[in-house]
């Protein structure tokens, strides 16, 4: 991978991390295109400058994060993402066969349009719009919907956002609620991909850390992709809660639709 291509998947990461879109399948799909899907250092990149997306959502809703006399905000948080840790564990190896075959993961993103198609006729009567108002059975079922996302192409955010809806959450209040879960969910997945996974590169095996400061080459692409997954992701977040304020998901559901049946007849 060049520096020029892990700006272009940094930008796709800050871009898609926070749609209904799956970032996922985007960068799965650049990498595919690009030719270098196979890399055992671009998948963990990929994992690692979400770090920088994560640090967009903490930047723009500070007074939030730093709010420690609200610890019943930490403790939500903390509820909603023990499913997703505990079945991300069980799961990993399935979910890393599945990242290696993008058809199926072009249906699942037809799919998850079809379905963001329905979703502002089905949940019409949505009246919580403070986050206090979220209780913790709430946040923990909302947690269980995000689950739904370790099938990649399905979108972390789309999932959560839905599963917010689901429990009389607003557009608007589930939408940022499934920011603030990604902080400990992508952290906790960036983390572990960096510190604690085993990278396997011929017969031997490396953590991201060691792959990262291998060379300048892959420090300079991990600290650039970080940085520039930041930014995009800033605009990104304000750009989609005025455009789901004004139009809710429909446009997003056609956008799967149309680019998972490209990719498709790209694929097959």
């Amino acid at each position: 991978m060049t520096i020029i291509e892990s700006i272009v998947l940094a930008i796709i990461e800050g871009l898609t991390e926070f749609l209904p879109i799956s970032s996922t399948a985007h960068m799965i799909f650049a990498s595919s295109i690009m030719g270098n899907e196979g890399d055992e250092f671009v998948k963990m990149f990929q994992v690692s400058i979400q770090f920088g997306a994560i640090l967009a959502v903490v930047w723009l809703f500070w007074k939030k994060f730093m709010d420690f006399k609200s610890l019943n905000f930490y403790i939500k948080l903390a509820i909603a993402v023990i499913p997703a840790l505990v079945l991300g564990k069980l799961f990993d190896d399935k979910i890393e066969e599945v990242l290696e075959k993008p058809v199926p993961i072009a249906i699942a993103l037809i799919v998850g349009g079809v379905i963001l198609l329905f979703v502002d006729g089905v949940f019409k009567q949505q009246k919580i719009n403070d986050e206090e108002a979220i209780s913790t059975k709430k946040a923990l079922i909302i947690g269980f919907w995000q689950c739904l996302a370790m099938m990649p192409g399905t979108s972390r955010a789309a999932a959560s956002i839905i599963g917010g809806m689901q429990q009389g959450l607003t557009r608007k209040m589930a939408a940022e609620f499934s920011f603030f879960l990604a902080v400990p969910t992508m952290l906790a997945v960036t983390m572990y991909s960096i510190f604690l996974k085993d990278w396997e590169i011929g017969n031997t095996e490396y953590k991201g850390f060691e792959m990262i400061v291998s060379n300048q080459e892959h420090l300079i692409m991990f600290i650039s992709g970080n940085c520039v997954a930041f930014f995009v992701a800033v605009f990104a977040i304000k750009f989609f809660i005025g455009l789901i304020q004004k139009f809710g998901f429909r446009i997003w559901g056609w956008y799967r639709i149309v680019v998972g049946c490209g990719l498709l007849m790209y694929f097959m």
